[in-house]
């Protein structure tokens, strides 16, 4: 019976954000935030679990630039998320630049497509998503800007001020090159304050569609600092936890209302360095804490020995996430993993091909979220990588290009590698299995 308890209380618990936000009107505004007391989060004073998707193509797909299509998309694509009760979405809102970079393309139409020059058809996108997931009763977590090129990130900022040539920007850089260039950002006081104007600008902004303003509207979770912010060399160490206080105590002091968090991938971001990334989490302004897990670019198999492998794809991935939960629970803070993926099958990247390693995967960290919150673990949600919807690859062609649709995989990556499509059926059997939602039936 106690079994059985603990389990309904674990499926109320990941429903209980839908249920709570019905009549949200005759509660206080403030329950309608997602806070924070100790390792959970809560929600209208319930406790607070997800299992969510990486979304971050939104405000793009929102964007004026595709047209009355893209937000018809969007519209049936956050639709078919609700039917799963998949609704917290994570999802980039800082895009900076334009043009190639890193010897490939970038994520377009910007929100900063030039230094202090924001968008309005971008921040209009940003709008209608937030203001769409509001009506669904959706939780967005906002990550600012990114140490990737694909979306501009730091490497744009370094350009913009003069600390990185555009011929060095737009071809290839080696893996030393990228770190020594990146890692140059937590030094760079003109490249920090340009980011700071980008956090403002968004932070400080009233939505043009519902009317409520970012630092009000419940829509939004939670702020990240950046997708996988890393130091990239030990060197900039300090620079960097000197900069992630400084951001963070900037967005609190803008918005006590929202949670606030970096984005990092845990001990893989900081070249191993487990006391630093312990000690970047232990700061007043950081409610809690995140990890990737990335089996394939972190080299726990051969791309041509998944199959087998797998059984030490399980076991280092749920060494990595063990490590990084004994920290939480030291912090008396809650984990998120919030990117997590695998390959299709026979690394093939078209819909119709079998993805039953990849449901293996899920199916076992799920397992592995689901009993750590009903040993009361300190693990609150998750977000897989990546919902890809309606998108689907472009036949003969492995990489995205300027004027494609958007599936979840950014433009660096084979398309389809790890987009989890609405055509998945099995994968969606498998979510609304830990959901509490029921399969999905074409």
């Amino acid at each position: 019976m106690k079994k059985k308890c603990a389990l309904l209380l674990f499926m109320l618990g990941c429903l209980s954000f839908n249920f709570a936000q019905t009549g949200a009107g005759k509660k206080d505004a403030a329950d309608n935030f997602v806070k924070r007391t100790g390792t959970v989060f809560l929600l209208n004073g319930k406790p607070y679990y997800y299992i969510g998707a990486n979304y971050w193509q939104g405000p793009l797909l929102s964007n004026k630039s595709f047209g009355k299509p893209g937000r018809q998309r969007v519209q049936r694509e956050l639709d078919f998320l609700v039917q799963h009760n998949a609704t917290n979405l994570r999802i980039v809102v800082g895009t900076e630049g334009s043009g190639a970079i890193d010897g490939s393309y970038r994520v377009e139409p910007s929100l900063q497509p030039e230094k202090g020059r924001f968008s309005p058809d971008a921040l209009e996108g940003l709008d209608y998503l937030l203001a769409e997931m509001g009506r669904r009763n959706m939780k967005a977590v906002l990550y600012l800007s990114n140490n990737w090129g694909w979306s501009g990130g730091f490497l744009q900022y370094l350009n913009w001020n003069g600390l990185l040539p555009d011929s060095v920007l737009r071809r290839k850089m080696s893996w030393d090159e990228a770190r020594d260039y990146t890692s140059q950002f937590y030094s760079c006081e003109s490249c920090k304050a340009d980011y700071s104007r980008q956090v403002k600008e968004i932070v400080g902004r009233k939505n043009s569609f519902s009317h409520i303003s970012y630092a009000a509207d419940p829509a939004i979770m939670a702020w990240e600092m950046g997708n996988e912010p890393r130091p990239m060399r030990p060197s900039s160490n300090a620079a960097y936890e000197q900069w992630i206080r400084k951001t963070a105590s900037l967005i609190k002091s803008m918005d006590p209302h929202h949670l606030v968090t970096i984005g990092t991938e845990g001990q893989a971001s900081t070249d191993d360095d487990i006391q630093l990334y312990k000690n970047i989490h232990d700061d007043k302004n950081i409610d809690y804490l995140t990890i990737h897990v990335w089996p394939k670019n972190w080299g726990y198999y051969a791309d041509t020995a998944i199959a087998s492998a797998m059984p030490a794809i399980i076991n280092k991935s749920e060494a990595y996430i063990d490590k990084h939960e004994a920290i939480a629970r030291s912090l008396n803070k809650p984990l998120v993993i919030e990117e997590f993926g695998l390959p299709r099958d026979l690394q093939q990247f078209d819909p119709a091909s079998p993805a039953t390693l990849r449901q293996e995967y899920y199916q076992t960290l799920f397992s592995l979220v689901k009993k750590n919150i009903l040993n009361k673990g300190t693990i609150a949600g998750c977000n897989f990588w990546a919902f890809g919807g309606e998108g689907r690859p472009v036949k003969g062609q492995s990489r995205w290009k300027p004027g494609d649709g958007y599936l979840g995989d950014p433009p660096m990556e084979e398309q389809g590698l790890n987009a989890v499509f609405d055509s998945d059926y099995a994968m969606w059997k498998i979510i609304g299995s830990f959901t509490g939602k029921a399969p999905f039936v074409r």
